[in-house]
């Protein structure tokens, strides 16, 4: 028997809700920190060996290079905060129906960027 089923091979034409966004971005923030745990360990281990080395990892963070690295650890570490605390409520029962859980995703994502932003000013 064979089975004919639509294959829709053009993914740009797959519209996505704002919760799948919010569980995709969730993922890539853990990923994201992961790898922070081995830039931010390296910066420690540096840091407190000497007195030179505090001095190199000072240098290293006026420079904007580094400073949008640590932007990007701590936009990763807010956004996947945030995203588990809305994890947790859905676990708890609460914002399970498909227009509440949208709606709680766009307040996450706009939370997360304000919040980044401060820490964006802030780092600045």
């Amino acid at each position: 028997m064979k089975k004919q089923r639509p294959v829709n091979l053009d993914l740009t034409t797959i519209k996505m809700h704002s919760a799948a966004h919010a569980s995709i971005l969730h993922r890539i923030s853990g990923v994201i920190m992961v790898f922070a745990i081995g830039i931010l360990l390296w910066t420690l281990s540096i840091s407190l060996s000497s007195a030179e080395g505090f001095a190199q990892i000072k240098s290293l963070l006026d420079g904007f290079f580094f400073k949008f690295i640590i932007l990007g650890i701590c936009a990763a570490l807010i956004y996947h905060l945030l995203a588990g605390v809305r994890h947790l409520f859905m676990d708890l029962g609460h914002f399970e129906e498909l227009a509440s859980g949208n709606a709680t995703a766009k307040f996450v994502i706009a939370l997360w960027l304000v919040l980044t932003a401060v820490v964006g000013v802030w780092l600045w």
